[in-house]
């Protein structure tokens, strides 16, 4: 892996040991890249942080998955966004289009989460409207740390009640059926969860845009092209007009192009 920008020194120094497309980053070195920003003076706010893959021609999937369109290296970040995040916001149709698991607890990362006063591994969080969801999976039966729901008031209590049974903690995050993205956020941050990332899917993620809440964008370029209908990495409603982000930072590996955008 090879630093494209910001060139600095260290961009020198990681560009070529391994060969001529850089050696392979450390977990630790990945961490650093990716560290989330220090608390100011009144404490660590709230940052929300998302992580998509995207093709040249800008499909988010292929064939419903986003495990085709990635690499090894996309997934080796991947793993490393989750160790530096206290709760993975995800939405309901994620999980059941991709089987999402409980987050696992890493012992690579444990030292450095302690530190930091997080748990074991992060929780995670389904965004939710009709909680319609399979309380057996072991995302729900059996996580590491208690899976959080995020739903509005106006959720069905059958299902509000199913979820408790299940495990779950039922979080009101709005005031119809729907969630509210800000809502979400402080809702987690009141819970102690202010270093955020979500893994989508595109519907939420285009829902946090629209609500101006997303903070910054680690987003994947994958080299390939599928053309067909595939959704893009954000959906949902659309912005007045266009939010601006600024380029932090861009790694490449094998032709894939891993970048940071924050909210200018």
């Amino acid at each position: 892996m090879r630093r494209l920008f910001p060139v600095t020194d260290v961009t020198d120094e990681t560009a070529a040991p391994g060969g001529e497309d850089g050696r392979e980053w450390s977990l630790a070195e990945l961490a650093a890249a990716y560290a989330y920003p220090e608390p100011g003076p009144g404490g660590r706010e709230p940052w929300l942080r998302g992580n998509m893959v995207s093709t040249l021609d800008g499909a988010a999937q292929h064939d419903g998955r986003s495990q085709p369109i990635s690499c090894p290296a996309d997934m080796r970040i991947f793993g490393v966004l989750r160790a530096l995040a206290d709760v993975v916001v995800v939405g309901a149709e994620t999980v059941r289009q991709e089987g999402y698991r409980p987050a696992r607890a890493r012992a690579e990362f444990a030292a450095a989460r302690e530190a930091a006063g997080q748990g074991p591994a992060p929780v995670i969080a389904v965004v939710t409207a009709s909680l319609d969801l399979d309380f057996s999976l072991p995302l729900f039966a059996s996580p590491l740390l208690p899976t959080l729901i995020l739903t509005g008031a106006g959720a069905a209590p059958d299902r509000v009640a199913a979820a408790g049974r299940a495990g779950a903690r039922v979080v009101t995050a709005g005031e119809g059926v729907a969630v509210d993205p800000a809502r979400a956020v402080r809702a987690l941050a009141d819970l102690g969860h202010t270093r955020l990332l979500t893994e989508g899917g595109p519907r939420l993620l285009g829902q946090t845009v629209a609500a101006g809440v997303l903070d910054e964008l680690c987003l994947t370029v994958s080299p390939m092209l599928t053309a067909g209908d595939a959704q893009r990495i954000a959906g949902g409603p659309s912005v007045t007009l266009p939010r601006r982000y600024t380029l932090n930072s861009v790694l490449e590996e094998d032709g894939f192009l891993f970048t940071r955008y924050r909210r200018a």
